[in-house]
């Protein structure tokens, strides 16, 4: 799974909890769930849990706290990968 496939799955996941959509349609490897996409912290949560779903891997509580923006996120998904 390249980086591409895994921020358009990333998209699909975020959509149902996004308030801004222009900052959802204008997302990048620098947008921000809580403070770009406005993200509230327990949808992030259902965010986590579903991208776990999504991808077939665990993530322990300090990767956890880290998935604040696409980038850090996209990181840990392809580290998990990996490890698989």
């Amino acid at each position: 799974m390249n980086k591409e496939q895994i921020i358009d799955q990333l998209k699909t996941i975020v959509k149902p909890f996004v308030k801004n959509e222009e900052a959802f349609n204008n997302l990048t490897e620098d947008t921000d769930f809580i403070t770009d996409l406005q993200i509230n912290s327990a949808n992030l949560v259902d965010v986590v849990l579903d991208v776990e779903d999504a991808f077939g891997i665990v993530i322990d509580n300090d990767s956890m706290e880290k998935m604040i923006s696409v980038r850090a996120t996209l990181e840990i998904i392809e580290t998990k990968l990996a490890e698989k």
